[in-house]
């Protein structure tokens, strides 16, 4: 008995230790199971960061972050326009109150007497209305400054203002430059020059020996030493001119010689002045020739050597000509 007992007590030991190695078996797969649970949520979630940061970097993503950030600066920019209208509508509104603090304090200090307090002018409006109605025509507007008192009075009562006095004129009439271009002949006649000289006006220099040579087809029939004087004025009136000729087509002052200086500047930013003669026509009837070709009319033409002149329909010729220095 006692060895059927022990029997079954070792059988009952062996079987609890069976059910103790089921048990832990157990517990170790549970530790396993929930082991590799947790790796796999680990694993998960570094795969889902893997995928927004690959997500992340795509241009779509790139393009809503700017656009994003577009839309924030634009709202920025919103806010401080509104902000800026508003602090300048606040600053009208304040100045505004200002001026009519300034307007209503000046008011009362114009009226601190009794006389001033008890009367009251009447209003803008008020005015012109009645003196439309007892004048029948409205005051007159004007652009410039504000007319005086008495023309104030006198078109308000319907009168025609004052017209003011000419005041004195100090400029330059030119009747002082016809004076001093008139020439005064024997017989008590008036002949008024068409032309004076510039204030460049010169006299060449003596070592520019310029001469005028009048053909008459291939015979010289006078010769002009130009340099003598600074003007020459060529025409048929004999009273004013220097250099006749009696050819009828010629005007009485046809046209001027004259020697003028000019200056230049060179390559090296040097100035080089020197005197030259020019040719002028003054309106003449029937105009002026150089080389053949009509000059136009109150414009400077220089001359150079060789030139040759015609004037009107006359024939003759004249060269200008300077001479070789020694």
């Amino acid at each position: 008995m006692d060895d059927g007992f022990a029997e079954r007590g070792g059988r009952r030991s062996s079987r609890w230790e069976e059910l103790d190695e089921h048990e832990g078996s157990r517990n170790e797969q549970r530790r396993r199971y929930r082991d590799d649970e947790s790796g796999k949520r680990v694993d998960r979630s570094r795969s889902r960061e893997r995928d927004h940061r690959r997500r992340s970097r795509t241009p779509e993503s790139r393009d809503r972050r700017s656009r994003s950030r577009d839309r924030e600066r634009r709202r920025e920019r919103d806010r401080d326009r509104h902000r800026d209208s508003r602090r300048q509508r606040s600053e009208e509104r304040r100045d505004r109150r200002n001026r009519e603090h300034d307007d209503d304090w000046k008011e009362r200090r114009s009226g601190r007497s009794p006389d001033n307090r008890s009367r009251r002018l009447p209003a803008p409006h008020d005015a012109d209305e009645r003196s439309r109605s007892e004048h029948g025509r409205s005051l007159i507007r004007r652009a410039g400054p504000l007319p005086s008192q008495s023309d104030s009075f006198a078109i308000s009562k319907g009168e025609e203002p004052e017209k003011p006095k000419e005041k004195p004129n100090f400029a330059n009439s030119g009747l002082l430059a016809a004076a001093s271009n008139t020439i005064t002949q024997a017989d008590g006649t008036a002949v008024t020059l068409k032309y004076h000289e510039p204030p460049e006006a010169r006299k060449p220099p003596p070592r520019d020996l310029w001469k005028l040579f009048i053909f008459k087809g291939q015979d010289i029939i006078d010769t002009i030493e130009l340099s003598t004087r600074s003007c020459w004025l060529i025409g048929r009136d004999l009273a004013v001119v220097d250099l006749p000729a009696e050819h009828p087509s010629i005007s009485k002052q046809h046209a001027v010689i004259q020697f003028r200086y000019t200056e230049k500047r060179n390559e090296y930013g040097d100035k080089i002045g020197r005197v030259k003669p020019y040719l002028i026509d003054l309106e003449s009837a029937n105009g002026t020739m150089l080389n053949g070709e009509k000059v136009p009319e109150s414009r400077y033409l220089e001359l150079r050597n060789k030139d040759m002149l015609q004037f009107g329909s006359s024939t003759r010729e004249y060269v200008l000509m300077l001479a070789p220095r020694d």
